[in-house]
């Protein structure tokens, strides 16, 4: 399960980052592919929200991770 978390993170951060060089990119604009990188963020986050309360209430997480 560690390994789901940590990877589940790492795209989160490759989320972040994209955005981050499409605003570049794009000069400060609204640009749909930063709106979508970062709406991809707040999924994945939302996911590993979800996962991680389903993974403590079954009792297939334990406090330590």
């Amino acid at each position: 399960m560690r390994v789901v978390v940590i990877l589940i993170l790492l795209l989160i951060l490759a989320s972040l980052g994209s955005a981050l060089l499409f605003l570049f990119k794009d000069r400060g604009r609204s640009s749909p592919r930063m709106v979508k990188a970062l709406s991809v963020r707040v999924g994945l986050s939302i996911f590993l929200f979800l996962l991680l309360m389903a993974g403590y209430a079954t009792g297939f997480l334990t406090q330590h991770l």
